[in-house]
């Protein structure tokens, strides 16, 4: 399953309380332990059971056989669109474009889902092989003793060429595959019971989520004073004198 964004996966939901900013740090430290020792960002989520079953139902459903006609439109379509893409395109144009889509992008996100809802997520280089991941994984899961294989669905295609890297895979910026016990199903009963990540692994569960909900501390900005302005003080008008009385006048 070969993806753009993890956003449309539901994960389950849990209630969030007041992060104290002694135990984010402490998952902080955990996350970056985890990607010294395995020298990439890991993360674990667990994932609702609702929407792996609805995943493995869409997989189960067949679509109608008039869906898969092609029509006389589909064929002059498909026609134009190569046209279009071999115009004044030679073979050298269209590597260079290729690998200049390539060199944007410097890091893919792999998921790998287990049959206990649980989902491991890493961060590898385009350029890494598939190998990569299946080592990542022989260092996480819990019974490294049996053999495994990883698939993609759907349909179910067991990926088996681990020499190619994720471009060739088709794996990036992201993609899902699934993991399951390569062993016969009698004997699968109590490796399929679970846990099927290490006890180490586990403790990994959810630290980015606290990560992301801690508060910063709030910084109260200073108070500023504000000098009040001085009164105003009315200007006082002159008295207006009396007429003097003129000396000639007697009453």
């Amino acid at each position: 399953m070969i993806f753009d964004a993890f956003s449309h996966i539901p994960l389950k939901r849990r209630k969030f309380r007041s992060i104290d900013p002694m135990e984010a740090e402490e998952a902080q430290a955990k996350l970056t332990a985890a990607k010294e020792k395995f020298g990439r960002e890991i993360r674990v989520f667990e994932t609702s059971a609702s929407s792996s079953s609805s995943q493995s139902e869409e997989s189960n459903t067949e679509e109608p056989e008039d869906f898969y006609e092609f029509t006389a439109e589909d064929y002059y379509r498909v026609l134009n669109a190569k046209k279009q893409d071999n115009t004044l395109k030679t073979r050298k144009l269209r590597e260079a474009e290729k690998a200049a889509r390539r060199s944007k992008i410097t890091k893919t996100v792999i998921r790998v889902r287990f049959p206990d809802n649980h989902t491991l997520e890493g961060t590898f280089n385009p350029l890494e092989t598939v190998q990569s991941l299946v080592d990542l994984v022989v260092k996480v899961v819990a019974r490294p003793d049996l053999p495994f294989y990883i698939y993609t669905t759907p349909p179910k295609k067991p990926i088996k060429d681990m020499s190619q890297d994720f471009h060739t895979a088709g794996f990036v910026p992201g993609a899902i595959v699934y993991f399951s016990y390569d062993i016969p199903k009698d004997d699968a009963a109590d490796a399929m019971s679970g846990p099927f990540l290490q006890e180490e692994i586990m403790s990994l569960k959810g630290l980015e989520l606290i990560n992301k909900h801690v508060e910063p501390p709030v910084q109260c900005a200073p108070e500023t004073i504000t000098e009040a302005p001085p009164p105003v003080v009315p200007e006082k008008k002159p008295e207006g004198k009396k007429p003097a009385k003129p000396k000639w006048l007697k009453l």
